[in-house]
């Protein structure tokens, strides 16, 4: 029931895209009620998905495949809270293609991909911790390319439709600090539980494998980032830069666990 589930918000999510990105060109605020529905749609049949692989797997510590979906999952969450308090229509056609290649890379995967060892079934609190982190940084990434896209739109004085639509300079910017403010201590507290639950499987809380290294490496780097907004003033297009390269050091992560869990089963 999960798989049919996954696929039918697949196919919802897809369709969203879609709409969401023929809103970038078009005034339609019928065109808006369509998508947001669609995707409320594939919310609901995501989270029985999610529901019903975690009733028939209870005791099964998570796969790399079930923290993807969860991350996508949390983004819509995100977009839909977002939405309600807002308005903002057009972060849907940023956030739901992340949404969208986050679950299809799930169903990529190998389904005999390896689940963790028993020992690490605490890393359900790491995987969750990690992923809400990382969802920090997926919305303070979109909010960044969302400011590039705006001041470049009003340095060149092109005032069409996806002018319009855009949120002002300052609410991205802010968009951006709180997300990053939100992603970091979370992100810090999944390294931090994950190198415990490493300790009790292995005796080591770092074994400096390459993902590892990247979670680190993403983290000093967000640290820095964090930093430099609170108290250097670090704001506008530099942050929107930094918090875009700090999202590919998330990828480069997330891309060598993939090929970690693929390579496994090869």
């Amino acid at each position: 029931m999960a798989a049919v589930f996954f696929m039918v918000t697949m196919a919802l999510y897809f369709t969203a895209t879609m709409v969401f990105l023929a809103l970038l060109l078009r005034r339609s605020e019928a065109l808006s009620t369509v998508a947001l529905s669609i995707t409320a749609t594939g919310f609901v049949t995501h989270t029985l998905a999610l529901v019903a692989r975690m009733v028939g797997t209870t005791a099964s510590p998570p796969s790399f495949q079930e923290a993807l979906s969860f991350f996508s999952w949390m983004l819509i969450l995100v977009f839909l809270v977002v939405e309600f308090r807002h308005r903002l229509h057009v972060l849907g056609s940023f956030i739901l293609p992340l949404a969208l290649v986050s679950l299809v890379s799930a169903a990529a995967l190998p389904e005999t991909a390896p689940t963790l060892q028993p020992v690490f079934r605490t890393l359900w609190v790491h995987v969750t911790l990690s992923m809400l982190g990382t969802v920090g940084f997926a919305v303070a990434f979109v909010a960044g390319v969302m400011y590039l896209i705006q001041d470049g739109l009003l340095k060149s004085k092109r005032f069409n439709v996806l002018y319009s639509k855009l949120p002002a300079l300052d609410f991205l910017d802010e968009l951006n600090q709180q997300s990053i403010v939100f992603g970091f201590p979370l992100l810090t507290l999944g390294i931090v539980t994950g190198a415990i639950s490493a300790e009790f499987a292995r005796g080591a809380y770092v074994n400096w494998n390459p993902e590892q290294t990247w979670a680190i490496v993403t983290w000093l780097f967000y640290f820095v980032v964090l930093v430099g907004r609170l108290t250097v003033g670090w704001r506008a297009k530099r942050a929107a830069y930094l918090t875009i390269i700090g999202f590919a050091c998330v990828i480069l992560t997330l891309v060598g666990v993939a090929i970690k869990s693929s390579g496994a089963v090869s």
